[in-house]
């Protein structure tokens, strides 16, 4: 346990901030794994993939932007969410 006055305010600060990074990431994973649900089971249509896909990309890189992920992490899934993206129109063109 801290010592110091100010170690004790830096546990706390330290405490919130993994509970907002916490949440970010978690946030994350779920936008993520609803789309990619959505696409396996073709039940989104091109225009709300390409929101979601938005929003996504949005989130990704506030999280990378605040250190909440590694930004290598976040081009990382942003370009798989691309990917997917560039796929569903692929599919829906021909």
């Amino acid at each position: 346990m801290p010592n110091h006055k100010s170690n004790w305010k830096r546990l706390r600060q330290d405490k919130v901030r993994r509970l907002r990074s916490r949440i970010n990431k978690s946030r994350i994973r779920t936008h993520i794994k609803k789309v990619l649900e959505e696409a396996a089971n073709n039940t989104i249509t091109g225009d709300a993939l390409e929101k979601s896909a938005r929003e996504i990309f949005r989130l990704v890189d506030r999280a990378a932007r605040r250190k909440v992920i590694h930004p290598r992490n976040a081009a990382r899934k942003k370009s798989r969410i691309a990917r997917l993206l560039n796929r569903a129109r692929a599919s829906q063109s021909a």
